[in-house]
């Protein structure tokens, strides 16, 4: 399949619109509510965990786990809030809560567990430049970078087939996915995750970032530069676990450059490194296998195998 060779027009909102999308657990929509008042504190976040056992038990999971690193075990979810923060435990509840609804579909090289993988790694890498970019704004862009997929399991789901071409020919030919999806049917997963993000009533200022993911050239076009669409454009160019090559290596390296500007101490190599870290520290609280090969390891032999 050629990547300019539609496959056969079709509308997303009428696809999407006939479909019974995944609703997120009465839980995790109580939090995100919980979220938008800008006073609420520990005991308003733990009110509408505790209501929920099984969330409870993940929430303090992962804020034991070795990615915080506390000395003593938290043993409550309001004090857990408390140590970490209401913004990260509202993100960790709402990955949590989003990929326990998202369908495994068979469609041809898609891997739930692998997309999953790719998303966390995306996600890090967001917190990683918003720290150094925009410090107030980097759980947002983690929880933005962390979604950004979240419509793919979805259109796999209801057009199997499609999908499953599209995926054989990002694998085989290292096309972007959205630019396949665009050549195909007009629109991208952007667009449906967008849709998806409506449904759940999530923050519009999120929404808007995931919708915007794909459009990494219209971002970077923009004067002066939005810094938080850019950092989560940037990040659909890590590659997939499931990759062979890191086909984009080049394009991470220049928009990275242009992102970063004249900050000469925010290097590719530190950040990829510190995403792996964090990988390694934060996966297995969430059930996910660390990839073989790390991102800074895979940057260095592109950049190498380019120089040669």
């Amino acid at each position: 399949m050629s990547a300019n060779a539609p496959l056969q027009p079709i509308n997303l909102a009428k696809l999407l619109s006939g479909q019974q999308l995944p609703a997120l657990p009465q839980s995790a929509l109580a939090v995100m509510e919980v979220a938008k008042g800008a006073n609420n504190g520990p005991a308003e976040y733990a009110a509408p965990i505790e209501a929920d056992p099984g969330l409870t038990a993940q929430v303090l999971k992962f804020v034991n786990s070795s990615y915080f690193g506390f000395g003593r075990e938290v043993r409550s979810v309001k004090h857990a809030v408390g140590l970490v923060g209401g913004r990260t435990i509202k993100n960790f509840v709402l990955w949590t809560a989003v990929f326990n609804v998202m369908p495994n579909p068979k469609s041809g090289p898609f891997d739930l567990k692998s997309l999953r993988q790719d998303s966390l790694r995306r996600g890090l890498l967001a917190r990683a430049l918003g720290k150094r970019l925009t410090p107030k704004d980097s759980e947002e862009l983690f929880a933005a970078a962390l979604l950004q997929d979240m419509g793919i399991p979805i259109l796999a789901k209801l057009l199997p087939r499609e999908y499953g071409a599209l995926m054989e020919a990002r694998k085989q030919r290292g096309f972007a996915l959205s630019r396949l999806e665009r050549a195909a049917f007009g629109w991208d997963h952007a667009e449906a995750a967008g849709c998806l993000a409506d449904n759940w009533n999530l923050p519009p200022q999120l929404g808007e970032l995931i919708r915007r993911h794909t459009s990494i050239d219209a971002v970077f076009a923009e004067t002066p530069l939005p810094v938080q669409a850019a950092i989560v454009a940037t990040t659909t160019l890590l590659p997939s676990v499931l990759d062979a090559h890191w086909t984009e290596a080049g394009r991470f390296s220049e928009f990275f450059t242009r992102l970063v500007g004249g900050a000469t101490d925010i290097s590719i190599e530190e950040i990829l490194t510190e995403v792996d870290v964090t990988f390694a520290e934060f996966g297995p609280t969430l059930q996910l296998e660390i990839p073989a090969m790390r991102l800074a390891e895979r940057f260095a032999i592109e950049a190498a195998s380019t120089a040669a």
